[in-house]
């Protein structure tokens, strides 16, 4: 029972942040794997247990969605719903040892497109007359909607394999490639998080071992919804300069976490 209590209230903490700003895969996959879950399968529960915390604040967001980048929103998520599958379906049949050593350089790549995404896309925007046509754009580097997609299939075949700062890839491709303001692109993140994540989700039901804890899912899926919830409502009542202060420091402390791990 105190282990089905603290997996509860790791769900909540991880859908608080994930709903906030990302990064709550990297506090529920150690909580599972103490369980004593394979890797493999703790990541597949954590996909599942939260996928519910990310409707809920997709839910949330509904009316706030903007298109990115010239894109519609059902093209994004189309894209987010193929690649998020194909991520799964890899995770259950490649080994995940060479893409484990990645994680932590593709953290630091993100968290730096993150943190200088912005004032870079202001810079290669000097001189340029295009506007933007995102929602929050500053000086937006034209990516056409092509690029864009292409770029969301593969951040999505990463959520659906690994997950860990898929949100905050999306926001830093955004935040470089578009000049999307981080508080503007966050209701859009938490919809594309929540599609990828549904169709890993359909695969993981059928072809992991997640189901064999049944006790310890629902545990992480009940606190991830309530962590949703309330995460999602804190974010819109966040000034955006704290919103990206938030987002920044989870990003920071996964990626050295990360290469202190490794």
């Amino acid at each position: 029972m105190p282990e089905i209590s603290l997996v509860l209230l790791v769900g909540v903490v991880a859908g608080t942040l994930n709903a906030v700003g990302g990064g709550g895969t990297f506090v529920a996959l150690p909580a599972l794997v103490a369980t004593g879950l394979s890797p493999v399968t703790a990541n597949a529960s954590s996909t599942i247990a939260l996928v519910p915390g990310a409707l809920a604040g997709a839910w949330v967001y509904r009316r706030e969605l903007a298109p990115v980048g010239g894109t519609s929103t059902s093209a994004l998520t189309t894209t987010s719903v193929i690649g998020g599958a194909l991520g799964a379906g890899l995770l259950l049949v490649l080994p995940s040892a060479s893409f484990g050593a990645a994680v932590p350089w593709l953290l630091a790549f993100a968290t730096a497109l993150l943190a200088f995404g912005r004032p870079v896309s202001r810079v290669l925007s000097t001189g340029s007359t295009g506007s933007g046509t995102a929602t929050g754009a500053v000086g937006a580097v034209a990516l056409s909607p092509r690029t864009v997609l292409v770029a969301q299939f593969l951040v999505a075949v990463y959520g659906g394999y690994f997950g860990g700062a898929v949100g905050i890839m999306m926001l830093a491709f955004w935040s470089i490639g578009l000049g999307l303001d981080t508080a503007a692109g966050n209701p859009m993140r938490i919809a594309q998080i929540a599609a990828l994540n549904l169709s890993a989700t359909a695969l993981f039901l059928v072809a992991s071992d997640a189901l064999r804890t049944p006790a310890v899912l629902v545990a992480m899926l009940v606190g991830a919804v309530i962590g949703g919830f309330a995460g999602a409502h804190l974010a819109r009542r966040l000034p955006a300069r704290l919103l990206r202060g938030i987002i920044l420091t989870v990003a920071v402390s996964m990626t050295v976490l990360y290469f202190l791990r490794g």
